[in-house]
This record gives C-alpha cells, structure tokens and sequence, in this order.
C-alpha cells in the first residue's frame, strides 16, 4: 500500500521541469481604479510555488523563476491573483530569451523626445494593432511596426494618452488583450532577469 501512496508524488514531481526564469507581464493594474500592490503580488506568486519573486516598478512586471510547465504557468497564476483579489486578472508570461528578444527587436533608434512601446498580447493581436494603427491620421513622430511577432508604437512624450490610436487602444474589444511597457521598463525587466 506504501508504494502506491508514492505514485502520485512521483507522477507530480515528473510535470516540473528544469528552473526557468520568466517574467509575468500583468495587464491592467492601477488603472480604473484597481490598486494592485505589487508587495501582495509577489506575495501570492510565492504562496503559488514561484521562487525568486521581485517585482520591477509598479507597473505590474513580475520577474520569477519555476520549475512549472510554461504552458500551466499563465492559468496558475492568473487563478491566484483572481482568487486573491477577488476579480479577473490577466497577465502574460515571458521567458528571459523572449523579454531579451523584444527588447533587442525594436524596430526604433531611441530619442529623448519619444515614447517608444512594446505590446504583449494574444496571438496574432499585433495584426490588429498595425491595421487599426493604419485607419488613423499618426502625428509627427507617430509610427507602428510589427517585428518577430511583437507590435512596437512610437509616439511623443506627452502624447501617449492623447494620440488618435490611443483612443483606439481604450476599446474594450482590444485592451483586454494587451498590455504594453516602454522600452526602459522592458530593460529593467531584461536586467533584473539576466
């Protein structure tokens, strides 16, 4: 009897894998009036069997590391920041390789004077964003790329929330499937995980 009690233990020990490192990008906090302490995040993530938790800034940017199946990991957690808050959260998981990747794949030469953003999002989203980013009339500095898979948008400093396609961003058929970091937030996050 002793010996079929240790068959589920084993068969459970046999779904993890090797320790990675990832990073979970959380859509929508602090934003319309929801409050997400990243100090409580971090907090969930661990009682969840994540290990090196460390949040970079406020904005909703987890670096951790399991030993989970990747493809358990977004359901895993996005079902422990629900449960713990009490409301739908979304987030999207990111290796250390692929935060490297859209970093190293922007398309755009920085300039102090612009924003540039790199939005993580559903499969095949980044079409939609360029064809909607298409239909408007782009301000001076205004532009939009899709490169390995990834929608990059530049813009003016101070005109990210006033642009013609940021009122196409606030649809709710496209923001709940999305979230976007500028490219000093996705350095921080590449350094953090290196």
């Amino acid at each position: 009897m002793a010996y079929g009690l240790e068959w589920p233990a084993l068969a459970h020990k046999d779904e993890k894998m090797k320790q990675e490192n990832y990073c979970a990008f959380l859509r929508g906090v602090n934003v319309n009036g929801r409050t997400m302490k990243m100090v409580d995040v971090c907090d969930a993530f661990r009682k969840a069997g994540m290990s090196e938790v460390a949040s970079i800034l406020a904005s909703g940017n987890i670096a951790f590391s399991s030993d989970y199946p990747r493809a358990k990991l977004r359901s895993l957690l996005e079902s422990t920041l629900t449960t713990r808050y009490g409301a739908p959260v979304y987030l999207f998981v990111k290796t250390a390789d692929e935060v490297c990747g859209i970093l190293a794949g922007s398309p755009f030469a920085e300039n102090a004077k612009l924003h540039i953003y790199a939005f993580i999002c559903e499969p095949m989203l980044e079409t939609v964003l360029f064809d909607e980013f298409s239909k408007i009339v782009p301000a001076a500095d205004e532009k939009a790329c899709i490169q390995n898979g990834y929608f990059y948008w530049q813009c003016a400093k101070g005109a990210t929330l006033t642009s013609g396609f940021s009122k196409i961003l606030g649809r709710k058929t496209l923001r709940e499937h999305f979230t976007s970091r500028n490219m000093g937030t996705i350095a921080k996050v590449q350094a953090k995980m290196t």
